[in-house]
């Protein structure tokens, strides 16, 4: 009963405006219900979908490599993993642990197939935390003998299977391994910033060609498109984009010229590298000790890496790039042609070697004691006499010697397509006073002029050197990529190599490309140990004392060219303990210009 004070038909207008504020609250609520299912409900179900898809990142296949006549150098083969799909394996474990259940799955599938798993609890346990709709891959690379035995028992195991992935393979082994280099698998920071949840590492360059060239090689990423659940386990696969392989690349080495290189350094430690001279074109490269690129796929054991680092020979190094020596009498005929261009000594030029050279209290001697006797330039270079290089280096003083090093390329990397290269040096008398504060004094010059003292080169630059008298005084860059070929085409698109400029009048390399045709084609010549029967050729050897004097230890050389008079190849070679270049090296590199030629590798006796 209402207050008397109340007006009549009040708890009427009461009960009214009560149902008035049910009907707007009512109203509001399904306003908002229909703008969360109707209006923004299709939002909201892209929302949802993104939160239960994840985008898996897929590596792209590698992109093979060739020599210059297409045979395989670098190619790859399918391999197959075991790998278990943890969330098939759930319902099982529900009376005890998933990870119970993994490691029994593994236990069951290891006596199958009679070899244990690859991967600890901690991998198992990583995975169930941060990759879990993906394939945790137990066993790499099984052998076919495994899979044949899985394939007999596969269907008594539920949520394992076969996880094939293509990995590289060098079918030639070690041979050209410091060219091709090798692989490794990608860091994480390495992988472009994609909106990825998870991602299966690319395969990338870790040395050599295949670290130069990665950017070519390394194919287009894929992208799966895969479902999960609340708790996280894989229900569906969505969608898919398959990845796309790499350009193929074709380089400029002659499988059969890179395995005559390798075969000439057999039992020594040197360096062999092959030029055409016509263009600066790697034909061959090897470098020794050597090592097996397909050590290193997918990925050395510890062991196997700690043996190739803390080798004391160095296998990993590629001397003909990173191997910066004394070039010994190699250098004579850039000295020979330093004398030309200075137009102060000619060929025609002579001075007598008794065998030593005097210069105040210090005796500079010939390596042949007796003495040479009068010679001109050309019988100077043919019995590589070291009293008459001293004498032409204290005639043009060591900033004439130096400029025409400089121009040949010594001094300054080359440019090869490769890492790791070294620059040599070429000194001159103003290094010396900055860097040694100490002046230049004539000895200094005498062994600069016969290649020795603080000048160092590399066996590129030296083959650099041998292509300049080779073909008239051009100057080429050395380089290894011949033509690329993109994922689905059939033939190799050429690269222009680069062009050659002239540096030395072709003159001055005639007078001294005949006394290197002395040195080895006469039968008194230093390089005589390197005639190939039916051929000719021209070259110069070198040999350079390193270490303490008293240990008489010593590095040899040969630089040569040919068959003249049109040569196809420019080489340069060293090996780092040896007799000399005309005992150790010329018979090397005549084994190495037999089998390119397809002559016999044995040659007449030429005396010495």
């Amino acid at each position: 009963m209402s207050p008397r004070w109340l007006p009549a038909g009040w708890e009427l207008a009461r009960i009214r405006l009560l149902f008035a504020a049910m009907f707007v609250g009512i109203l509001v609520v399904e306003l908002a219900l229909w703008n969360l299912q109707v209006a923004r409900g299709r939002e909201f179900q892209q929302d949802l979908a993104r939160q239960s898809v994840r985008r898996v990142r897929i590596p792209g296949p590698r992109g093979r490599i060739f020599d210059c006549r297409g045979r395989p150098l670098a190619d790859n083969r399918l391999s197959f993993s075991i790998a278990l799909y943890l969330e098939e394996l759930r319902p099982r474990s529900r009376k005890g642990s998933l990870l119970n259940e993994v490691q029994r799955t593994l236990d069951e599938v290891a006596a199958i197939i009679g070899q244990p798993p690859g991967v600890t609890s901690n991998d198992i346990i990583a995975h169930i935390r941060r990759r879990l709709p993906l394939p945790l891959v137990a066993w790499r690379d099984v052998s076919e003998a495994a899979v044949a035995k899985w394939a007999e028992m596969a269907i008594r195991i539920p949520g394992v299977d076969l996880y094939p992935e293509p990995v590289r393979v060098y079918p030639n082994g070690h041979v050209a391994c410091h060219v091709l280099g090798y692989t490794r698998r990608a860091e994480l920071q390495d992988v472009p910033e994609e909106p990825y949840h998870y991602y299966l590492a690319d395969v990338e360059g870790a040395s050599g060609v295949e670290k130069t060239f990665d950017y070519l090689l390394r194919g287009q990423a894929g992208v799966r498109l895969v479902r999960v659940n609340a708790a996280g386990y894989r229900y569906e696969d969505v969608d898919a984009t398959e990845p796309a392989p790499g350009y193929d690349v074709q380089l400029t080495l002659d499988l059969n010229l890179q395995r005559a290189a390798e075969s000439a350094l057999d039992g020594v430690q040197g360096a062999i590298v092959v030029l055409d001279p016509s263009d600066g074109s790697v034909l061959a490269m090897a470098s020794r000790p050597a090592f097996d690129p397909n050590v290193f796929v997918p990925a050395p054991s510890l062991e196997q890496w700690n043996a190739l680092c803390k080798d004391p020979s160095l296998p990993l190094v590629n001397r003909a790039v990173a191997g910066a020596y004394p070039p010994g009498s190699t250098f004579k005929p850039v000295v020979a042609i330093a004398a030309l261009l200075s137009r102060s000594i000619g060929p025609n030029t002579e001075f007598s070697c008794p065998g030593y050279l005097t210069l105040g209290n210090a005796r500079f001697r010939c390596w042949d004691n007796l003495g040479h006797g009068t010679l001109d330039m050309r019988r100077a270079i043919r019995f590589s006499c070291n009293v008459y290089f001293y004498h032409v280096g204290l005639e043009l003083g060591p900033q004439a010697i130096a400029a025409t090093a400089r121009a040949a390329g010594l001094g300054s990397k080359t440019g090869i397509d490769l890492e790791h290269e070294v620059a040599g040096f070429v000194p001159d008398p103003s290094w010396k006073r900055r860097t040694l504060r100490d002046v230049w004094r004539d000895g200094d010059t005498c062994n600069f002029a016969i290649g020795q003292g603080f000048l160092t080169a590399t066996p590129i630059q030296m083959a650099v050197v041998a292509s300049m008298f080779a073909n008239g005084g051009r100057r080429v860059t050395p380089h290894l990529l011949k033509a690329s070929r993109a994922p689905g085409a059939e033939e190799f698109v050429p690269v222009p190599a680069p062009a050659p400029q002239y540096v030395w009048p072709p003159s001055a390399v005639k007078v001294v490309q005949e006394g290197m045709r002395d040195v080895v084609m006469a039968p008194d010549g230093t390089g005589r140990r390197m005639f190939v029967q039916g051929y000719e050729f021209a070259g110069k050897t070198g040999t350079a004392e390193y270490g303490p004097k008293q240990e008489g230890r010593k590095r040899g050389w040969m630089i040569a060219f040919g068959p003249l008079p049109h040569p196809r190849w420019a080489a340069a070679m060293v090996v780092e303990d040896a007799v000399s270049g005309g005992i150790t090296v010329a018979p090397r590199l005549q084994k190495f210009f037999a089998a390119a030629l397809g002559a016999a590798s044995t040659s007449e006796d030429r005396g010495l």
